[in-house]
């Protein structure tokens, strides 16, 4: 096109032929862009692509590296949360357990507590059941000898004999419950 024009207006310049290169050129340079585009189509482009494929192939297996240790992770997680229910519902198991086994160790307390206070109690019952069966002797044998004494003022004869003494203050003593029993009884 550019030809088309100079050669409208009259021919072409001198410096027409420096934009436009020789075949012998042109011939050359197609020769060095096939050697070059051999050179890179053989050598250079498949070992970009066998280092672009091992790039990817890395970056592939670390993504399913990392996926896989996700899924473990979450794996590891339930397993955690599993034990940690399991954990949790044995400390309320124990607990309950514990509670249970407090309240009968308690009531076992209690029960021998009771007991051992019916045993002191009865204990005390018995002693104080002595100690007044004691006490009745002894007044007795005092009072006994008062009312000998007594007697034998009154009556203004010794009551020396031991037996007609002793019936004396029997009698005397009968006497006395009898009153005593019959205020009780009113």
């Amino acid at each position: 096109m550019i030809e088309t024009i100079l050669a409208a207006e009259g021919g072409a310049p001198e410096g027409a032929a420096v934009f436009f290169p020789a075949g012998y050129d042109i011939l050359w340079s197609l020769v060095v862009f096939v050697v070059i585009a051999a050179f890179f189509g053989i050598f250079a482009i498949p070992k970009f692509r066998k280092i672009l494929d091992e790039r990817a192939e890395r970056i592939e297996g670390g993504i399913a590296h990392a996926e896989a240790a996700q899924a473990e992770a979450a794996k590891a997680l339930d397993e955690y949360k599993k034990q940690l229910a399991d954990a949790r519902a044995e400390a309320a198991r124990i607990r309950e357990a514990a509670r249970a086994e407090g309240a009968e160790i308690l009531a076992d307390l209690k029960q021998q507590a009771q007991a051992e206070s019916d045993r002191v109690t009865a204990n005390a019952h018995v002693q104080i059941e002595a100690e007044r069966a004691a006490a009745v002797a002894s007044l007795r044998a005092e009072v006994g000898s008062l009312a000998i004494d007594l007697a034998s003022g009154v009556i203004g004869e010794s009551l020396t004999d031991d037996a007609k003494a002793s019936a004396v203050v029997d009698r005397f003593l009968a006497d006395l419950e009898a009153e005593q029993n019959s205020k009780a009884g009113r």
